[in-house]
């Protein structure tokens, strides 16, 4: 999920290390007067202990030691900027206006040498690593692949065993919420604003994206509370990537409180004291093993790396192939995707494949399609150009390839979906093995395919690849074996491909039609990768 971003960085250490779960206390029913005594006045040092007391009577959830973690951002230290009221905390937009670009003024503690004012072509050392992060560039740091919200639906619905009451009583809050799920998360953000306006600049400006996806998160955590095995490694996932955002141990008791109280004014049927303990216990539980997961991410790798743009090549009018150059080392596998922020529009993060597998001199690649109203895309086709500096989250995704199979890869991508396919053959190539590699590139029209030369380039290096265009309209110009018509029934003429493992990239539209596809040429559902496809919508601008 896609949740605040910091414009601040400090080295101080972080509270929280004592040992106990009982951090978080859900709000109890107050007046207006009373709230705002209580979040303008009181430190909550009182809160603490009393909390702490009650969960040591609660022998329903374990207890294990919070790692202490040095925060990435604080209010304190953060440029503040009037708050809005609550009602234009949720509409504005920064439509009109653009910031201009912060990354190598909003974090000080990350301070880099500002970028040339003009584009340089020839290599240059640009970067010194932050202080305190230097000792980490040969720290042996290997990303790993995380479920995602389909993979914890998926067990949850696989699960044989019965829900605990815990569970059962989450479920029916879930019930009750789903028919007006955009009233309680306006509420929940609204009332997460107003309560602690702090947290407001942690976020994007404009709410279209975010609005959804965070409380989404909570929610489908909470109610596969009882999966342990899937929902610690998705949430742990979903820590690490919290970093970047300026995540800190103090933030998961105001949102938790939020949450908390938007559900208890919408679930009026199935709210009482059961429910509500079910519900702390359950946020707790999630809060703490994210917290667990950025602490211990923080010994191994930074929380965003900043790149230069060392290349920026336009494609087609829409297309732009954009390579960078990281300010550290950038440990990733080849099939998985990266969040990138540029400094146009601070606080805002998509999600981008890399291109091309790990290469000796370090420099990632990206192919970026501008959508209209994409501010990111736009920004990266349209504006960036070398020397700009974009920032980047830790790698993610689980298309990677299994070297411990002779299986065949399958691989269909559409559009700029062909970016992992091509990291994926390089992979297998530099792994000096001979699997047969069939690929199946799609695009609307044969303008589409701005990457066919290079596709066909590796074709005729590689004897076991074989390449497919497929484009749903027109001829295929200049491209031998071209196919009309659309990509899922392409590799249906061709298949079957029982022997393969399949790899699907591309819009969602695609995701989910493929899948279809790859199962009705004979290739098990548990043969075929491809990204989260909650991951995709978010990606689309």
């Amino acid at each position: 999920m896609d949740a605040p971003t910091t414009t601040s960085a400090d080295s101080g250490s972080s509270g929280g290390s004592s040992g106990d779960w009982g951090w978080f206390t859900p709000p109890s029913k107050k007046s207006s007067a009373e709230q705002h005594d209580e979040y303008s006045g009181r430190d909550g040092r009182d809160d603490q202990e009393e909390t702490r007391g009650r969960t040591e009577q609660n022998d329903r959830i374990p207890s294990r030691p919070v790692n202490p973690i040095r925060p990435v951002g604080t209010a304190a230290e953060r440029e503040h900027i009037p708050e809005p009221q609550a009602s234009q905390q949720l509409q504005e937009s920064p439509a009109h206006q653009e910031p201009e670009p912060v990354h190598e003024s909003a974090h000080a503690p990350r301070a880099t040498p500002a970028p040339a004012p003009a584009p340089e072509p020839a290599p240059r050392p640009f970067f010194t690593p932050p202080e305190g992060q230097a000792e980490r560039q040969d720290t042996a740091y290997r990303p790993a692949a995380e479920p995602t919200l389909e993979a914890v639906e998926a067990a949850a619905a696989s699960q044989a065993s019965p829900a605990s009451p815990d569970a059962i009583l989450i479920r029916r809050t879930m019930a009750e919420i789903e028919p007006v799920a955009d009233k309680v998360t306006s509420y929940f953000y609204a009332l997460l604003f107003v309560r602690h306006p702090d947290l407001r600049a942690l976020f994007p400006a404009s709410m279209d994206t975010q609005r959804d996806r965070l409380f989404k998160a909570l929610l489908t955590a909470a109610k596969h509370v009882d999966d342990a095995d899937v929902l610690t490694a998705y949430l742990s996932h979903l820590g690490r990537g919290h970093r970047k955002y300026g995540t800190m141990p103090d933030h998961y008791p105001a949102v938790g409180e939020c949450l908390l109280s938007a559900l208890s004014r919408y679930a009026t049927s199935s709210w009482d004291q059961e429910a509500e303990a079910a519900w702390v216990r359950a946020y707790t539980a999630i809060s703490q093993i994210m917290i667990d997961a950025a602490a211990e991410n923080e010994a191994v790798a930074p929380a965003w790396w900043q790149a230069e743009v060392v290349s920026h090549e336009l494609r087609t009018p829409d297309v732009a192939v954009v390579t960078v150059r990281p300010d550290q080392p950038y440990p990733f596998l080849a099939g998985q995707y990266t969040s990138l922020e540029t400094p146009w529009w601070p606080r805002i993060w998509r999600h981008y494949s890399f291109a091309s597998a790990p290469r000796s001199d370090g420099l990632l690649s990206f192919h970026v399609k501008a959508v209209p109203a994409g501010w990111v895309s736009n920004a990266m086709v349209h504006r960036a150009r070398p020397g700009d500096v974009i920032r980047l989250g830790a790698p993610a995704g689980s298309m990677t390839v299994d070297h411990a199979t002779g299986n065949g890869l399958l691989c269909v991508g559409g559009g700029t979906g062909i970016a992992p396919i091509k990291a994926l053959i390089e992979d297998v190539a530099q792994h000096g093995s001979r699997r047969p590699v069939e690929v199946f590139y799609g695009a609307r029209t044969d303008h589409g395919l701005y990457d066919i030369d290079t596709m066909l380039r590796l074709e005729q290096t590689h004897p076991w690849l074989s390449v497919r265009p497929v484009v749903a309209s027109g001829p295929v110009r200049g491209a031998p074996g071209g196919v009309t018509g659309q990509l899922p029934d392409a590799v249906r003429q061709y298949g079957p491909f029982r022997e393969y493992d399949a790899y699907l990239s591309g819009p969602p539209g695609l995701i989910r039609s493929g899948v279809d596809a790859l199962v009705g040429v004979g290739i098990p559902s548990d043969r075929i990768r491809h990204d989260s496809i909650e991951e995709l919508v978010s990606a689309g601008d």
